[in-house]
């Protein structure tokens, strides 16, 4: 069954998200923030790096950029076509492992929402909705994969964008993206409060030193990774 989710990605659209897709939301919107900063329009080279519902890379295509969109589950694949088709833009969605579907393509910009979520036990199956979110004990199931292997996607002047939660670690992102070649910095930063997930794990969390006694908010920031030669 799908649940309507609207959210402004700059094009004012209403995007469908079924069960166990992930729906736009506060990270969403700082990414697509940080996506409407970027000189990629007309005839620009977008990778949508789990695309969920595929907010973003119908903001891509809004734009006019050739927009290819990955996803592991097939929900989400279908979500983003049929979002796209919609909206009446023309997005390539793809099912497959992160860079998997597009091994030996460059693009001009890389954006990416992974799921960064610590979570206590192995990451979940791909039929449940946690895949969406849970990354492994320290969040970064995803995120090390992407920084090792971005560098290897994008073209000479290319950019990736990518959002995560500061539980996840700022500096590990920073360091793996500068040794694979690329400079990186942290372009914007946001406070919003714990969600249901984080609510119902905040013990487990304290336990691991991750969050402090009565804190109740997450730090979400994008970091922006270019590749310069």
């Amino acid at each position: 069954m799908f649940s309507t989710t609207a959210r402004d990605d700059g094009g004012g659209a209403t995007v469908l998200a079924p069960w166990r897709v992930y729906a736009p939301q506060h990270d969403t919107e700082l990414l697509t923030r940080a996506l409407h900063q970027e000189r990629v329009g007309a005839g620009g080279a977008v990778l949508d790096l789990g695309t969920g519902s595929g907010a973003l890379a119908l903001a891509a295509a809004r734009r006019g950029a050739q927009v290819t969109a990955v996803d592991r589950t097939y929900r989400a694949v279908l979500a983003t076509r049929l979002n796209a088709r919609i909206a009446r833009l023309s997005v390539e969605v793809l099912h497959g492992d992160l860079f998997g579907p597009v091994a030996g393509r460059r693009f001009d910009l890389v954006v990416s929402n992974p799921p960064y979520v610590p979570a206590p036990g192995a990451a979940p199956g791909r039929h449940r909705a946690a895949v969406a979110w849970d990354a492994g004990a320290d969040g970064r199931l995803l995120l090390d994969r992407i920084c090792r292997r971005a560098h290897m996607s994008l073209r000479p002047g290319g950019a990736l964008l990518l959002v995560h939660s500061t539980l996840c670690g700022i500096a590990p992102t920073l360091a793996a993206l500068e040794r694979s070649g690329l400079e990186a910095r942290v372009t914007d930063r946001r406070l919003v409060p714990f969600g249901p997930v984080l609510r119902s794990r905040t013990p487990w969390l304290r336990e691991q030193g991750l969050v402090d006694a009565g804190e109740e908010k997450e730090e979400l920031v994008v970091i922006r990774a270019e590749r310069t030669r």
